[in-house]
């Protein structure tokens, strides 16, 4: 998990997650409509995901 893409997932998190697949993409999207604390908190749970 490069620097870049903490700090992408904590000004935008939907950006940061978009080579995860498009699954990902949606699901922090909607959390990040939800809130802005959800959508970063998933964002950096689907980058330090150490599977992918």
């Amino acid at each position: 998990m490069s620097i870049w893409r903490v700090l992408l997932a904590i000004f935008f998190p939907p950006l940061s997650v978009i080579g995860k697949g498009c699954g990902s993409v949606l699901i922090v999207f909607l959390l990040w409509l939800c809130g802005w604390v959800p959508g970063v908190i998933a964002a950096l749970v689907i980058l330090n995901n150490p599977k992918n």
